[in-house]
């Protein structure tokens, strides 16, 4: 079966968004990318700072709420609607609860050709990266580089660290259409 979904998982600053825009560069047809930061800039900006929707604490942490649970959940479900409806959609993801996160996905996609990619970097490299972004909390790219990946099953794992994003995604490519 071809490839209809593509779930990059990986902590802040860690490359996915990078790789998401070259994999639609280099994958044949189009493909749409959505990503966690799609559905928080969506959500009312009184949820991005409260205890039922999704808060950034200084010290990177994020704590998620039952309203954000909520709009969550429709949102894979949207997502996995389109892809039934054949969109190719590539997936820039942060499974903050490790496998329970992936499980989330793995459900709601469970009829959908799906490749799981692991998008992995050095906790100095992406925290070099938060902070010449300058639009996190300082520290979250450290507290998510392991955690996000503690029993998380994948198809294809690539590293950022030291490997462009267009290189990780000619790998991922590879797996996707090959």
């Amino acid at each position: 079966m071809t490839t209809q979904v593509i779930v990059l998982n990986g902590g802040s600053s860690s490359g996915k968004s990078g790789i998401a825009r070259c994999l639609q560069a280099v994958l044949p047809d189009p493909w749409l990318a959505l990503g966690t930061d799609t559905l928080v800039d969506a959500m009312p900006a009184a949820m991005r700072a409260s205890d039922t929707g999704i808060e950034f604490a200084p010290d990177g942490e994020v704590i998620v709420g039952p309203e954000f649970r909520t709009l969550e959940a429709a949102w894979i479900e949207g997502i996995a609607a389109m892809a039934r409806a054949g969109a190719r959609i590539i997936v820039d993801e942060v499974f903050l609860g490790g496998p329970a996160s992936q499980r989330r996905w793995q459900e709601s996609l469970h009829d959908v050709p799906v490749l799981w990619v692991g998008v992995h970097c050095d906790a100095t490299v992406a925290a070099g990266r938060e902070l010449a972004r300058g639009d996190r909390p300082i520290g979250m790219a450290t507290s998510q580089a392991d955690a996000v990946h503690r029993g998380v099953t994948y198809d294809v794992e690539v590293d950022t660290s030291h490997t462009e994003s267009i290189e990780c995604a000619r790998v991922i490519a590879g797996r996707a259409i090959g």
